[in-house]
């Protein structure tokens, strides 16, 4: 019903068939039990050329007692069918209504991105090493794998499949998830539960007639839960194997209280097995890191995440979708005006943030290119009195440390710091990363955010300081100019910058964006051939920053081996 659900909405927004081409992470909450009720709801968050992100909710209450509560929530990207004569589909852009939604639209570019290169991390955890290595030895008295291999073979009947007489997708996992739970239980000799389904792609189409060949089996145990690989291959009378998906599930199993129990640990077959169980650890490693870092909001996280290679992509989806979380707010409040200069505020619970905008006689590539730039600011930013280049990450993503003045006599100090007084300046350690638009109507960002690196660990003389969501949006507008905006969630070193300002008893504020603006229209010109091919794929969206990785998802070519 949940895939149903999916399906229709997709169908509905593209007015033709669509096939699921992929689905995130599953997280699953709570249970449901018989007898509960579940309320199901879906809906397209973006649409891309040919393809589109749902989003769908599960929650459940129950009747007797008027209790509710939420079991998962999940996104799933599907893409349109080519027509009979073979043309794609193009799909209509989705129009955010309300702030939720325009929420959600913004930050669906970024769990694309995130998407894209899901397999990637795995490889280069395990090519630098980064994963531990089985030790045999020490599971002598362990349960061996081959004990938990499970093989069943489903035929695909109509009442499996949907119009377009392929599987449903919601069908394929349901099986899945009954070999898993089988192989779970031979390891536990217990009934497991299922807690998430790893992010996976689907590389075929299955139809009405397919024998589907569903294997399981658990790749390794930890303490308290265990990761059950299962792959699923389809195939006719007569033809080879089809591999349709494959799958990761980590299962607990719960005592009389809810709390997980202790598990045996897992002795991995030779080669095969060992891989698994390599990739395994290195699987945990990325959802402790996409649990730590993207699932939770940004007052729950703490500021200075340490950052390293492994974590740098999800450090990245965090950075840019809080900006865009920021940006998307509705209730922000006029503080000041000076010259067309406006600054904002908006207070949510504890939290001040601010924004300040104003428009610039610019191209917006233009100023992206410059205001990315994050080495030239202290040329028009008299707050940022030295910035350096740390590590360059890529394209999009850099390391920086920056030197700020103190703004009171050592009031603000890092407990780190062995003395305060006046004089002692601040430093942060950002990461910034810069993103183009992936479609018509999206802003330029600029996003930055504080992280920890052993190799510049707070330093005598220096309070360290940290900024939770800054950065800036540049949206193009009419006679090419740019809207700039500037927005920062006010940590306390921050705070006392603007705080004045705010109050109305000063606008340096308005001195410093005019700064800027000059430092933009000095430097308007010279435009290189890089930034012109940059201005050409933000206002196409065909470009291959979007809808080629679209396009790797619809044909399905990963080769992760389960």
């Amino acid at each position: 019903m949940t895939y149903l659900c999916f399906i229709w909405a997709a169908e509905r927004h593209a007015g033709s068939p669509c096939v699921t081409a992929s689905m995130d992470d599953i997280h699953f909450e709570h249970t449901i039990s018989v007898g509960q009720v579940v309320n199901i709801k879906a809906k397209v968050n973006r649409a891309f050329n040919t393809s589109m992100e749902v989003g769908i909710q599960v929650s459940c209450e129950d009747l007797f007692s008027d209790r509710h509560w939420r079991v998962c929530h999940a996104y799933a990207t599907f893409v349109t069918q080519r027509t009979n004569t073979g043309k794609k589909v193009i799909l209509k852009p989705i129009v955010p209504q309300t702030q939720k939604e325009q929420v959600e639209y913004s930050v669906a570019a970024e769990r694309r991105r995130v998407r894209m290169v899901h397999d990637d991390i795995i490889k280069d955890l395990l090519s630098h090493g980064s994963v531990q290595q089985a030790d045999n030895s020490a599971v002598g008295n362990a349960v061996a794998a081959e004990r938990t291999k499970v093989e069943s073979v489903e035929l695909v009947l109509p009442p499996h499949a949907n119009h377009q007489v392929n599987t449903f997708g919601g069908q394929i996992m349901a099986w899945m998830v009954n070999v898993a739970t089988i192989a779970a239980s031979r390891l536990c000799q217990a009934h497991p539960t299922l807690r998430t389904i790893d992010m996976f792609t689907f590389r075929g189409p299955s139809q009405i007639g397919d024998r589907l060949l569903l294997r399981a089996i658990v790749n390794n145990a930890f303490k308290n839960s265990m990761e059950v690989g299962v792959r699923a291959e389809a195939y006719q009378e007569e033809g080879p194997n089809r591999h349709i998906n494959s799958a990761f599930m980590t299962f607990e199993v719960l005592d009389d209280h809810g709390k997980p129990c202790l598990l045996p640990r897992i002795r991995p077959e030779p080669l095969e097995g060992e891989r698994r169980f390599q990739e395994a650890i290195a699987r945990k490693k990325i959802r402790l890191d996409r649990k730590y870092i993207i699932s939770r909001t940004q007052g729950e996280a703490p500021l200075s995440v340490p950052w390293d290679p492994t974590n740098q992509v999800y450090l990245s989806y965090n950075n840019v979708s809080a900006l865009k979380m920021l940006a998307a707010q509705n209730n922000w409040r006029l503080s000041s005006e000076k010259d067309k200069v406006h600054l904002y505020t908006l207070e949510q619970k504890s939290m001040l943030s601010f924004r300040v905008e104003s428009e610039v006689d610019v191209p917006a590539h233009r100023a992206f290119s410059l205001l990315a730039e994050i080495s030239n600011r202290p040329s028009w930013d008299t707050h940022y009195r030295k910035c350096e280049l740390i590590h360059q990450v890529d394209d999009d993503d850099f390391l920086y440390r920056v030197v700020t003045p103190s703004v009171s006599h050592g009031a603000l100090g890092s407990p780190t710091s062995s003395s305060q007084g006046e004089g002692i300046l601040q430093d942060f350690i950002l990461l910034a990363s810069k993103r183009k638009p992936c479609g018509s109507g999206d802003p330029y960002v600029i996003a930055l955010r504080s992280v920890s690196l052993p190799t510049h660990p707070p330093t005598e003389g220096y309070n360290r300081g940290e900024v939770l969501c800054a950065g800036f949006t540049i949206l193009e507008t009419k006679n090419n100019m740019s809207l700039i905006r500037y927005y920062n969630q006010a940590s306390p070193e921050v705070l006392p910058y603007i705080s004045t300002d705010i109050a109305g008893l000063s606008s340096s504020f308005y001195h410093t964006f005019c700064s800027c603006s000059q430092y933009l229209t000095r430097n308007r010109q010279n435009v290189t051939s890089e930034e012109q091919t940059g201005q050409y794929q933000a206002t196409n969206t065909d470009s291959p920053t979007c809808e080629t990785q679209v396009d790797a998802l619809s044909v399905a070519l990963h080769s992760t081996q389960l």
